[in-house]
């Protein structure tokens, strides 16, 4: 009798937080990995489509589902889970983390933000998932306009860049980077100015269209 593998969802959960990319994880409460850190995600029901899962992972751990979710990469290693051939479809999503009502899940026993950067020790794949969604986030952000999804509604120039710069992780010119943003017709200046600290009011800024479109952004 042929045995098949089971088929699981990874969620991976991006956000811009004090200049630092930041990504969602869910703390363990089984063995063997019991206290070890993960992305949100399981096995995908009969009846359920990979996508449907993501979504609704991302729901139950954020309280959010209109946000940019995209599907990665598929994880298939037999040996990737200890517990069988789980194959796993890998998801990305970027949300701003003002929006977020975050959930421990039932299977967990935490929840919680952490630098892209200096992640804790991850469980399964995921170390591996994470730096292929990290670099997926980064080539997209040069030719998509997908950071709307990590931004408030209304925004300065400056936090725009910012954000930018904090996935890149490299400087950006300040002048080329507003020429260039100006000239692609994405953003839509409002009516209304921001005080940040000591420095002079700041116009607010707005995407004219908060939904995934090609163009060539650096």
């Amino acid at each position: 009798m042929l045995i098949t593998a089971k088929v699981a969802v990874d969620v991976i959960v991006f956000t811009v937080r004090d200049e630092t990319l930041q990504v969602l994880l869910v703390q363990l409460k089984t063995p063997p990995y019991s206290g070890m850190w993960a992305f949100p995600g399981g096995l995908v029901p009969v009846g359920e489509s990979t996508e449907a899962a993501a979504t609704r992972f991302l729901f139950e751990t954020t309280g959010v589902k209109d946000v940019y979710l995209e599907q990665l990469y598929t994880f298939s290693n037999p040996n990737r889970d200890p517990h069988g051939h789980v194959v796993s479809v890998a998801y990305f999503a970027l949300v701003n983390r003002a929006r977020m009502n975050l959930r421990v899940p039932g299977t967990c026993v935490n929840i919680g933000w952490f630098s892209v950067a200096s992640p804790p020790p991850l469980a399964y794949d995921h170390s591996e998932m994470l730096q292929y969604a990290l670099q997926r986030l980064r080539w997209k952000l040069e030719y998509t306009n997908i950071v709307y999804s990590l931004l408030p509604r209304d925004f300065t120039l400056t936090e725009l860049q910012r954000v930018y710069e904090t996935i890149l992780d490299r400087p950006l010119d300040k002048r080329n980077f507003r020429k260039k943003m100006m000239s692609l017709g994405m953003l839509q200046a409002t009516p209304r100015m921001a005080k940040i600290g000591a420095h002079r009011p700041a116009r607010l800024y707005r995407f004219r269209r908060r939904m995934p479109m090609i163009i060539e952004v650096l």
